[in-house]
Order: C-alpha cells, then sequence, then structure tokens
C-alpha cells in the first residue's frame, strides 16, 4: 500500500474544499451534477475515441498501481541473481534446472531457462531485451491514456463553463439570478483542471516511475543472467548489479 498516494489524493482536494471554506464558500457551491457529467463523461467520451479497447482495459488495471504498486526490489533481485551465480559455479548451469522450474516470477523464469538450454549470451541478451521492451512499451501507452486524459479535462471544463454562460445569458431578463448562474457556470471549469491536476497527470507521471523501475529490474536481471552464462565470478557479478542501485 502507498500511503504517500492516499495522502496526496485526499491533501489535493482537502486543500480546493478547505480553502473554499476559509474564504466563506460552502460546499454547495462545490457541487453541480450537470458540470460533473459533461467534464467526466466528456472526458471519458474522448479517450474512449482515442483508445483501443485492449489498452483501455490493461490502463485500467494498471490503476491499482498508484496505491498498491507491484512489489519491485533492485536489492532482491541482486541477491537472487547472485544465488544463481554460486550454483551454476558449483553444479554447472543444468543445476538451476530446478530453480527454473520452481521459479514464480515469469520473466526470470524464462532466462534462467534460457541458461539451462545452453544459449549464448548474446541470445539470451536479445531474447530477454524483447520482452523487456514489448512489456514496457505496453505500460507507457497505459500510463499515457491518464496523460491524455490529462489534456482533454481542462478543455472539456471550459465548454462547460461556455455551456452554463449560455443558459446564464439566456435569463437576463432576471438578474437577481446572474450571480448564481455565472458561479455555477465556472464550477465546471474548476472540475475540469482539478481532475487533471490533481488526480490524471499524477497517476500518469506515478505509473511512469512504477515502469521506470520495473524496467530497471529487468535490465538488471538482464544483465546478470548473461554474466552467468559467460561464467564470471559471482562476487564480480555482484559488484557490478550493484550499480544499478546507484
Amino acid at each position: 500500500m502507498d500511503l504517500l498516494s492516499i495522502i496526496g489524493v485526499i491533501l489535493a482536494f482537502g486543500a480546493i474544499i478547505g480553502g473554499n471554506f476559509i474564504e466563506g464558500g460552502s460546499i454547495d457551491a462545490l457541487i453541480n451534477l450537470p458540470a460533473s457529467i459533461i467534464v467526466v463523461g466528456g472526458t471519458f467520451a474522448a479517450i474512449m475515441l482515442q483508445t483501443t479497447v485492449k489498452l483501455l482495459k490493461h490502463s485500467a488495471g494498471m490503476l491499482t498501481w498508484v496505491f498498491m504498486p507491484p512489489y519491485v526490489s533492485l536489492e532482491d533481485g541482486i541477491d537472487k541473481v547472485v544465488k544463481w551465480s554460486m550454483r551454476a559455479r558449483k553444479e554447472g548451469l543444468l543445476g538451476l534446472e530446478a530453480l527454473a522450474s520452481k521459479e514464480g516470477e515469469p520473466f526470470a523464469k524464462k532466462g534462467l531457462q534460457l541458461l539451462v538450454d545452453g544459449a549464448e549470451s548474446d541470445t539470451i541478451r536479445s531474447v530477454m531485451e524483447v520482452d523487456l521492451i514489448a512489456k514496457e512499451n505496453r505500460d507507457i501507452d497505459g500510463a499515457k491514456v491518464y496523460e491524455s486524459m490529462g489534456g482533454y479535462s481542462p478543455t472539456i471544463g471550459i465548454i462547460g463553463a461556455v455551456m452554463g454562460l449560455i443558459h446564464v445569458m439566456s435569463n437576463l431578463a432576471d438578474p437577481s439570478t446572474l450571480g448564481t448562474g455565472i458561479a455555477t457556470a465556472f464550477v465546471a471549469t474548476i472540475y475540469g483542471v482539478a481532475f487533471a491536476n490533481l488526480f490524471l497527470f499524477p497517476v500518469a507521471n506515478k505509473l511512469k516511475s512504477v515502469i521506470k523501475l520495473e524496467s530497471l529490474y529487468r535490465e538488471l536481471m538482464i544483465e546478470g543472467l548473461v554474466s552467468i552464462s559467460e561464467g564470471e565470478n559471482p562476487r564480480s557479478i555482484e559488484l557490478k548489479l550493484k550499480g544499478f542501485i546507484h
């Protein structure tokens, strides 16, 4: 559980509500159902028009990473590779076969299987890098969905505000309603800008940071597996891989 993300969301929207309250405003002034329908509905409609079903499902599943990111530890990865190298040094590459069958991480399991099958180091690197690049690109595209939504949301908020003002201007015969009507119209702008800058853009950037860490972990794995295939000393492998942490 990423407490920092949870606190960030609460603090962001709490600051807006709290600031509005300090200035003498009420929560009711910020609640407007038509404005929320225009902004949220319009933003989702735009992204649905832009995105494929497969990518949209993938990006929706990635949203959980903001609050419960996948566990990635470079230190654990180094320890794992060093243990593999020590086993390979004592028993040969075939000694890794039992470890490969028990490995729960698909990426590492694939690399171990390539080692056991006697693949050359260049082959291991090229095969594993294809997996790394493919997953990284797919995840980056998923993060860009939220980034695109953040670009649409403020503009749609302005559309909502203009629509509200059109409604106000059609009732000029009743001046008593102008102030309230104009204030209500601009709520759509607040929704659009807040939705983009307090949620969508931060979510996109958080996802990118998770993707970057996962890719770094996979690069570490590739380097470690290649080093094992080339018969490097476990101590040398450990020192090399520690460079990824720094």
